[in-house]
């Protein structure tokens, strides 16, 4: 009587564990490398919408006639953009003297409160990503961030610019907010 064969032998069991561990060693670092891209291309999604979001709330601006109103002693550039109004930068003081801003970036929220912003702050940029995307992740202070790993971006100010980095994956991904000209520019670490 002949027997039949019904499983793998021990060489063959062992063939297979090398040929699939060679494999996963040479799949791992591809697959490392696509989550890396994968991170790259999310902030350049959410930068890139960011932008689209300042470029709209100013086009808003120039399509309402450029619109101010009174805060304090000046007249100061706002719109109301998607139901959100936005203090807006100007290019002139009401003496004629110069802000170093262009005309029309949204540079804070509008708080009958506080009045015009004569700073940025980390508030206002984080109000700032809050309000211009319509579906923003979920941004914070630089503290807040360290500790809440729901915290998809952390924002800081440089005095005229707005820095948002990116928190997932330990990457130093980000990009800028120059308030002062309206730019964003990503920065891929």
């Amino acid at each position: 009587m002949i027997k039949k064969q019904t499983g793998f032998s021990l060489v063959e069991l062992v063939v297979v564990i090398v040929v699939v561990g060679l494999l996963a060693v040479a799949a791992l670092p591809r697959f490392l490398d696509v989550t890396d891209e994968a991170k790259k291309a999310s902030i350049e999604g959410v930068a890139g919408g960011f932008a689209t979001g300042v470029l709209s709330a100013r086009a808003q601006w120039e399509a309402e006639a450029r619109p101010s109103k009174t805060s304090g002693e000046e007249k100061q550039n706002y719109v109301n953009y998607d139901g959100v109004e936005f203090w807006l930068t100007r290019s002139e003081e009401s003496n004629g003297s110069s802000t170093g801003y262009r005309d029309g970036y949204p540079i804070g929220l509008v708080d009958e409160n506080a009045g015009y912003p004569t700073q940025l702050t980390d508030l206002a940029c984080i109000n700032l990503m809050e309000n211009l995307l319509q579906n923003p992740p979920k941004v914070d202070t630089v503290k807040i961030a360290e500790t809440n790993r729901d915290v998809k971006y952390s924002a800081q100010t440089d005095g005229d610019s707005c820095i948002y980095i990116q928190q997932e994956g330990g990457t130093e991904h980000q990009f800028e907010y120059e308030v002062k000209t309206g730019r964003v520019t990503v920065t891929l670490q």
